[in-house]
């Protein structure tokens, strides 16, 4: 057999092998070439890559739905702007730019005067309203199709465990004509530090005295009993899985995951169901509430028969001089670009999503204030913004 094989085998004779070398180096030479050639095609889509601008933001899991759609809308009218929000809570945020590791923040709750100095002070951040929105008192109550009525009074008891049954006589008395149920009530609340909790617990405290000194308001408080949930997602989904629950989230988040909610007791006497319409009621008077640089004002227990009165602005909080936590002056005016443009344009995208547009009153405060951030102690000016300037929605 190896007689056959070295019989039957042949060799290339040596030219052979010149020949595919010499075949090896022109295809080389036409590799370069091919490469070099689609480099230069390439070049000018590698330079506006390179020049797209990148920001991120995080915080408050309120308007989080609203600023990702905000982001999609925006990236259409500015393509080379690429915005990401992350939610994580108001506390988390707050961080975040104290820390100076984000462009924006986002809060359902003024920075207090720990936070405010921590920050560098009034003088140096910036905090406007976006929208408006409510905070509900989200339950799952087989069997109860009609809003179950609350007053402050009754939810401070149930957070304090003082009211323990759904069928507990102050309940009852609240909702004549609704069987509640021989069901206990499982309190559920925020474990992150949230602008929701401080709307809430604000709240309470001028309706329960018994409240306001053992639990207080702010962002995070001690609940004496109860569940936690991480963000609104968090709470809404304990809601959802405890027959019982009751516990407290924005009322888009309730909306959108189909959880019960009920009305409750306004100033005038009036149980009111979170609406739109019954959070503008308490956000016309925001404007009132402003002082000095700080665009931020308390919305819960306003007056009016229509109002819903645990109401609030959410807030974006940024440096007044850009050049604290962005590089380049391209990146500020990008940003200052898109803060204008969602107080405009972007209203229009809020009230389609449940949440309550800035009144004419507010924005145009909220306007003159980002028309006024520098960078580098330079102001922006009206051609800084990355997109055109756009005209205020009725």
């Amino acid at each position: 057999m190896l007689a056959t094989f070295a019989t039957t085998t042949h060799f290339a004779p040596s030219g052979t092998f010149a020949q595919r070398g010499k075949l090896a180096r022109v295809c080389a030479r036409l590799t370069v070439g091919v490469m070099l050639a689609a480099m230069a095609v390439l070049a000018p889509t590698l330079a506006i890559a390179a020049d797209d601008v990148r920001l991120q933001g995080a915080g408050a899991t309120f308007p989080q739905p609203l600023y990702e759609k905000w982001v999609v809308a925006f990236q259409k009218v500015s393509p080379t702007t690429q915005i990401s929000y992350q939610g994580g809570g108001s506390g988390a945020g707050i961080r975040a730019i104290t820390d100076k590791t984000v462009a924006f923040a986002g809060s359902d709750a003024p920075l207090n005067k720990k936070e405010l100095e921590a920050v560098g002070g009034e003088s140096a951040i910036l905090e406007f309203p976006t929208v408006a929105g409510a905070v509900v008192p989200a339950y799952n109550v087989p069997g109860v199709e009609k809003p179950i009525n609350f007053t402050g009074e009754v939810l401070a008891d149930i957070f304090l465990g003082r009211i323990t049954k759904w069928n507990d006589p102050k309940l009852a008395e609240l909702n004549a004509g609704v069987a509640l149920p021989d069901l206990s009530i499982s309190p559920v609340y925020r474990s992150d530090g949230s602008g929701t909790t401080a709307v809430f617990t604000s709240f309470l405290v001028g309706q329960s005295d018994s409240f306001k000194g053992t639990i207080g308001a702010g962002k995070q408080v001690s609940w004496p009993l109860g569940v936690g949930g991480k963000g609104n997602p968090g709470v809404a989904a304990a809601v959802q899985q405890s027959p019982g629950a009751l516990g407290y989230v924005e009322y888009n988040f309730a909306l959108e995951n189909k959880i019960a909610f009920g009305a409750v007791k306004n100033q005038a006497g009036k149980f009111v169901v979170a609406s739109p319409d019954a959070v503008t009621a308490a956000g016309a008077r925001g404007v009132d509430g402003f002082k000095g640089g700080r665009l931020i004002s308390d919305l819960w227990n306003q007056p009016g028969d229509a109002t819903y009165p645990i109401a609030s602005f959410t807030y974006i909080m940024v440096y007044r001089d850009l050049s604290k936590n962005l590089k380049t002056i391209e990146e500020a005016r990008a940003r200052a670009g898109f803060l204008r443009w969602s107080v405009t344009d972007g209203q229009g995208l809020a009230a389609e999503m449940h949440y309550a547009p800035l009144s004419s009153e507010v924005r145009e405060r909220v306007i003159v204030a980002i028309d006024s951030l520098t960078f580098g102690g330079q102001p922006l000016g009206a051609s800084g913004t990355s997109a055109p300037a756009p005209k205020a929605t009725p």
